[in-house]
């Protein structure tokens, strides 16, 4: 073989190099042993989209926390109270405005430095808002209507489309008065709304109000692009999406709140609960969801596996469509709340886990809880007047379920269904895929399955959003009150607690005991099945947390 000098200098710069190359493949596969795990769900999310204005659920809420990162965070694994998140800290200047100073170095999944014009453009028109207009005290409280799905932005260099119109319905609901998000400087904004509210902080912390990266919104194709891989500040940042199969997160290595102890976390879509079950003591699944308490001694049989969870900020209830000729008899909507024993489902369903909740409210709304309230008592004598005062003749009552998207919902069902014929009233169970099937008007509506959360220490974080002129009930169409209406707006904008406190218990006098909108059933209870060998803590706010903080392994 013929060596030139060359051939040796080349060979001899290899083995020079090689070592170091060796060196960084080392690192990187260290960096690779932290740990993948996999959770099984019953599903990712509901609407196809990562984006948290669209996926106000359940569902979402238990992993898009891992994603997106707020200004203000609550204590999901403490006291539930506010503390600093992107915001370094925040003050009040007055009723309409708080003053935020950001963290500096806050870093989005892109790599570039989250500043105060992010978080302009997330509270924007082009990401929130469209065209529509804060609400003033002046205008009519009225449902929000946007037709704004063919605008385009006018940001140079973009071809983003505006925000589908039901994002902007939402946003508006979560919002409905943010008159604007002004940067003061590049790390310090202000919020300004066009009425006194003292919710705002709430607001600010709460699903929906995430920051997002401006110039990555703005240079996805279109929103759906956008809502498929949402570029934010969170503990993770997306790999790979499948609608209904699977999402993988990867860590999001400069994550402000530290660097997470945690490579991947997959997430896969397992509707039966017997697979789940199945799958986490077969090692599948390192974490499974929605576990019914008459399946925990199943789990907990194995000593490698257990059981947490509990009570969280939601309530499972029953919604009311005024719309049905039969339903828009008050009466008839009273005989349906009290033919209810909800102490039995709980007793029955749930093993005493969880409770009758004081109507649609929570103790951790401090001041503004009413202790002396309580759900509609379960009278059968009265539901059975009520039903002959009421001139119903036996037509049958449509009564719309899913799958157990909800822990035990077909079970809680059936016994509705029985105690509601014992009352004298037919109620036709209808058995729906998804909620698109739940929500359709093409045939007639009556009852329906939901759940109510409050994702921040005040009523107008439930009653008002959910059931409120720009809730999603009225704004389906299935429920409306003038005094309610108006009640709704004295509750977002005085700053009197009294005056506060009696506009809430007047407000749940008519949704819950005069015209009802909605029957509340037992507080929602959450069990997670996991490795014992993993040291995790649930959360009573949905949300499934994966941080170094919150998770840990007895073994490297």
């Amino acid at each position: 073989m013929n060596v030139t000098r060359r051939g040796i200098l080349a060979l001899s710069s290899a083995l020079i190099i090689s070592p170091l190359s060796i060196g960084s493949t080392a690192l990187a596969q260290e960096a690779d042993k932290r740990r993948v795990i996999t959770v099984a769900v019953q599903q990712i999310v509901n609407s196809g989209s990562l984006d948290p204005l669209r996926e106000q659920s359940n569902v979402g809420s238990r992993l898009l926390p891992m994603i997106y990162s707020s200004l203000i965070e609550l204590d999901a694994q403490g006291d539930l109270s506010q503390k600093p998140g992107v915001a370094e800290s925040w003050k009040r200047i007055d009723d309409r405005t708080i003053e935020i100073k950001l963290r500096k170095g806050v870093r989005f999944h892109n790599g570039q430095e989250l500043t105060a014009e992010d978080v302009a453009f997330s509270f924007g028109p082009e990401r929130m808002f469209a065209d529509t207009q804060a609400r003033r005290p002046d205008q009519d409280d009225k449902t929000i209507a946007v037709d704004n799905g063919k605008k385009q932005m006018t940001t140079a260099g973009s071809t983003m489309a505006a925000p589908p119109p039901e994002v902007t319905a939402i946003a508006r609901r979560l919002w409905p008065s943010l008159e604007a998000v002004k940067v003061v400087d590049a790390h310090t904004v202000h919020f300004v709304n066009a009425v006194a509210d003292l919710t705002l902080e709430g607001r600010i912390a709460r699903l929906g109000s995430e920051i997002v990266s401006k110039q990555a919104y703005l240079a996805s194709k279109n929103w759906n692009e956008w809502a498929q891989a949402p570029v934010s500040a969170g503990p993770f940042k997306v790999k790979s999406f499948k609608q209904d199969q699977s999402l993988t997160l990867a860590a999001h290595d400069d994550y402000f709140g530290g660097k997470p102890n945690v490579r991947e976390i997959r997430y896969v879509v397992v509707p039966e609960v017997s697979s789940r079950i199945n799958g986490l003591l077969s090692g599948q699944y390192d974490f499974i969801t929605d576990i019914p308490p008459d399946q925990i001694k199943t789990v907990e049989a194995n000593p490698k596996f257990e059981v947490v969870g509990g009570p969280v900020l939601n309530h499972r209830i029953m919604v009311f469509d005024t719309s049905h000729p039969i339903l828009a008899n008050l009466k008839i909507r009273q005989a349906l709340t009290h033919a209810i024993d909800r102490d039995v489902i709980v007793q029955a369903l749930w093993d005493n886990r969880t409770s009758v909740p004081a109507g649609l409210q929570w103790e951790y709304y401090g001041d503004m809880y009413l202790q002396d309230w309580r759900a509609p008592e379960f009278d059968l004598e009265l539901a059975k007047r009520l039903v002959k005062e009421s001139g119903y003749k036996g037509e049958p009552i449509p009564y719309r379920v899913m799958n157990n998207y909800y822990t035990n919902q077909v079970q809680t069902a059936q016994i509705l269904v029985e105690m509601w014929r014992a009352a004298g009233l037919n109620i036709e169970l209808q058995m729906k895929e998804n909620w698109q099937q739940v929500w359709d008007r093409s045939s007639p509506r009556g009852i329906r399955d939901w759940s109510n959360s409050a994702p921040y220490s005040d009523p107008v974080s439930s009653l008002v959003n959910q059931h409120g002129p720009n809730g999603q009930q009225q704004q389906n169409g299935e429920w409306t009150n003038a005094e309610f209406n108006t009640l709704s707006s004295v509750l977002e904008t005085s700053v009197d607690a009294a005056q506060r406190r009696k506009t809430f218990q007047r407000m749940l006098e008519i949704s819950e005991r005069e015209d009802p909108a909605y029957t509340v059933l037992h507080r929602t209870a959450l069990f997670y099945g996991k490795r014992k060998d993993i040291d995790w803590k649930w959360s009573p706010t949905f949300t499934m947390d994966f941080r170094a903080s919150n998770i840990k392994f007895d073994k490297p």
